[in-house]
């Protein structure tokens, strides 16, 4: 009965820990399907807000810079570390109706590096088909600047800011976040855009059913207690009676 027990205990024990590991589902052991590249425009619409989803996409676009829309995004941290990002404005197709996105391109510390690099592409950004892999994030908000700071400064990477500063953009398509790029140009250091966690949910009924499935392993032990209790009781009480010269019949004491 004692191994009987036990047997049963050690089943419901497994079901109650399968149970509890169920109930705690860790973005470790769930893939993530944003570490795969995908076409920018098969996660993204532009002019519409991007999806929760798509939110840290790692995706790929080619297109062309245009000259001029190079600028230097302020207050930018990367590795705990502020600085700068330099970010540029990549069109999809000589056309119109092309739609354009931003690219963060790298960062870096020092203000006057960032500078240099935003004023060189600006100068010469090249007219070949540029490939541009990295990750995709929202839009951020725009900030108002402080009185007395330059009105086309930027500390956010809005989408929203940068229609406003870059010309032509009235009627042209855009893509509402941006790509952080994989790869900066010398002598910027590649922005740090690690993966998007997903939150650890916690699923209570499972947690209750192992918590079901533990009392159960205990019940199966405290069955085989309540029977061993029992007959030790019965076998004690015999001996009783029969030191007294009296023994248990069918139904009767004699």
């Amino acid at each position: 009965m004692l191994l009987l027990a036990l047997l049963v205990a050690g089943a419901f024990a497994w079901l109650g820990q399968w149970q509890l590991s169920r109930a705690v589902i860790s973005s470790e052991t769930v893939a993530k399907p944003t570490e795969s590249v995908v076409d920018l425009q098969t996660v993204a619409t532009p002019g519409e807000p991007l999806r929760d989803v798509v939110v840290g996409q790692l995706v790929d676009v080619q297109g062309t810079w245009v000259a001029g829309d190079f600028l230097v995004i302020t207050e930018r941290v990367n590795l705990g570390v502020t600085g700068y990002w330099v970010a540029g404005h990549l069109s999809t197709g000589d056309d119109r109706d092309d739609p354009a996105v931003a690219v963060a391109l790298g960062w870096s510390e020092d203000r006057k590096t960032v500078e240099r690099v935003a004023a060189e592409l600006n100068a010469d950004p090249g007219t070949s088909v540029v490939e541009v892999t990295g990750r995709l994030n929202a839009s951020q908000g725009p900030e108002v600047p402080d009185e007395g700071e330059d009105p086309f400064e930027l500390s956010t990477m809005s989408v929203a800011a940068l229609v406003n500063i870059w010309p032509d953009m009235a009627e042209r398509p855009i893509y509402n976040g941006y790509i952080v790029a994989g790869d900066a140009p010398d002598p910027l250091t590649t922005i740090d855009a690690p993966a998007v966690e997903e939150e650890t949910t916690v699923n209570w009924l499972n947690i209750f059913y192992a918590i079901e499935w533990a009392l159960f392993a205990g019940f199966a032990i405290f069955l085989w207690y309540r029977l061993v209790k029992d007959s030790w009781e019965r076998e004690h009480e015999e001996r009783e009676l029969a030191g007294s010269g009296l023994r248990i019949g069918a139904g009767r004491v004699e």
